[in-house]
């Protein structure tokens, strides 16, 4: 990986924030910011459950897949919790 790719978690990141600020008429982002915490965190479970299925599977494509839908939808409820991604960054530092 390149250290360009791991730029788009802070791109997708300020995408997220910027729906929040600047909503866009058909936007999946606004949808879910429009009907709130609780259905945030059902997708947030939801693609969860999605990525333990695929790992059973043992199916790298589909795991990756649903890896990249979780990420996402924990980063919609991150910005919606108003915690940045440097604020995970720093957690994990200290873990380490």
């Amino acid at each position: 990986m390149s250290e360009n790719n791991s730029n788009v978690l802070h791109e997708v990141y300020n995408v997220i924030v910027d729906r929040q600020k600047n909503p866009k008429e058909g936007s999946y982002t606004n949808y879910l910011f429009d009907k709130g915490i609780d259905k945030i965190c059902k997708k947030v479970g939801e693609e969860a459950s999605e990525v333990i299925i695929a790992a059973k599977n043992t199916n790298k494509s589909e795991v990756t897949y649903e890896i990249s839908d979780l990420l996402y939808h924990l980063m919609v409820l991150m910005v919606e919790q108003k915690i940045e991604l440097n604020d995970v960054f720093k957690e994990l530092e200290g873990r380490r």
